[in-house]
């Protein structure tokens, strides 16, 4: 062993004590402690890890984010994973991907409609927009939270060319209609997994079942980077689009620090340039950098060796608060997993009944009063958000479920921080609070 690896073994013991010292859990105290809707969950090996990259001084992205990027997409049993710095970044490469020349006939054109749904997270429909394609937003299902399949094939017209839906909270949508619909009209299809990893459909994982895929790292979500997202597709050419648009746009596939690796850098002709231009200074695509670092990266690594547990842990607690929250159903609507799926839940989805005598935040507020956190699903209803309001946009249907999740509906969470005795604290103060109105 050399010093230099000797002095790096020192360091990650010594950060393992640290890790120990400073991050020791405190004992759950009910009514002080709060209990988080999200959070991280780490060990030393996550520290480890970072260390262990900061070490390398390999700022931008290196054999860590190679390393992830090889393992997620063996985790999918997909041929292509790109890393990029958040979910929101994953879907804007998405789509945009899908806007290439080279794609001909089958890119996405300005004034081209994609079908999503109003009930969710913006970054689903701003990448659409920042494309200056037309979103067509449709309705859901409460209960399920995703998009009601029978209203996707209303909404296609003659200018539909792609369906880009979430999985909300981890629940995934019908993805057996959703690919129909998708095969009989010739559609792209979008899936946005950010909420999701993990998710089942008929056995296979979400995030498969369409042409490209999206997902999120950052702490809220099922593995955490800090920062972080990342592309997949079993598409190889969609796979280098999405390359090109995370690294500015270029034509050159070369890792960083390498240069020719396709044997023609001075040799090929390219736009009007002069022949023989640098290949690694070509851009055929107006793109972005929107690249990882290898610190982020490494997180990630170690975060993903904890994936099976944390999935098991969600599902856990996801069934302890159903089983907690069944005696208020005469108060709540409770969550339901789509038919044929096993989620892998982000959130436990709860929606106050039309006919109750309190609120939502009147139940959110007393939550809050007693350290319990929440949140809206998302944007409830994104056609009457401010930045939604004047966009160029197709509305199909009086999107009636949608405004009653934007009025009714919170979550709290299962993330695999939350305990049993956090869950038993969380289900006695909603008896507490029911008691008031019997």
């Amino acid at each position: 062993m050399d010093a230099g690896q000797k002095i790096r073994n020192e360091i990650f013991e010594r950060v393992s004590e640290y890790y120990k010292v400073k991050f020791q859990r405190n004992k759950f105290t009910p009514g002080q402690t709060p209990v988080r809707y999200a959070g991280r969950v780490f060990d030393e090996n996550e520290l480890i890890n970072l260390v262990d990259s900061a070490l390398d001084f390999w700022l931008t992205a290196g054999r860590f984010a190679e390393e992830f990027e090889y393992r997620f997409a063996e985790y999918f049993g997909i041929s292509n994973a790109i890393l990029v710095n958040s979910g929101s970044s994953a879907n804007l490469i998405a789509i945009s991907s899908l806007t290439s020349p080279k794609l001909k006939d089958r890119r996405l054109k300005s004034g081209d409609e994609v079908i999503t749904v109003a009930a969710g997270f913006p970054s689903t429909v701003s990448p659409i927009i920042q494309n200056n394609l037309i979103p067509v937003f449709i309705d859901v299902d409460v209960g399920t939270y995703n998009v009601i399949p029978e209203e996707i094939e209303k909404a296609v017209s003659p200018k539909t060319r792609a369906i880009f839906l979430a999985h909300t909270l981890g629940n995934p949508f019908n993805l057996n209609v959703v690919r129909q619909i998708a095969q009989k009209y010739n559609l792209w299809l979008i899936e946005d997994n950010c909420d999701a990893l993990g998710s089942l459909y008929d056995g296979q994982l979400t995030g498969t079942f369409g042409h490209i895929s999206t997902f999120s790292f950052y702490p809220a979500h099922h593995i955490t980077m800090g920062e972080g997202g990342c592309v997949i597709t079993n598409d190889e050419e969609l796979a280098s689009l999405a390359r090109s648009f995370r690294d500015w746009g270029r034509d050159c596939y070369c890792g960083p620090g390498e240069s020719d690796t396709c044997g023609k850098r001075y040799t090929q002709q390219f736009g009007t340039l002069p022949f023989g231009y640098d290949h690694k200074y070509v851009y055929s695509h107006v793109g972005y950098n929107l690249k990882i670092t290898d610190m982020q990266a490494a997180i990630g690594l170690a975060q993903l060796n904890k994936l099976g547990e944390f999935i098991k842990k969600r599902r856990q607690n996801f069934e302890k608060f159903k089983k907690r929250l069944l005696c208020f159903n005469d108060y709540l609507i409770l969550p339901t997993a789509t038919d044929n799926s096993e989620p892998s839940w982000f959130g436990f989805p709860i929606s106050i009944r039309d006919d109750v005598t309190f609120t939502r935040t009147d139940l959110t507020s007393f939550l809050m009063e007693k350290k319990i956190e929440t949140r809206n699903l998302f944007g409830g209803n994104l056609v009457r958000q401010p930045a939604f309001i004047n966009v160029k946009k197709r509305v199909v249907g009086e999107l009636m479920n949608t405004d009653f999740i934007m009025n009714n509906t919170f979550f709290v969470g299962v993330f695999p921080g939350i305990d049993d005795a956090q869950i038993d604290y969380i289900g006695k103060m909603f008896s507490e609070f029911f008691n008031k109105y019997k």
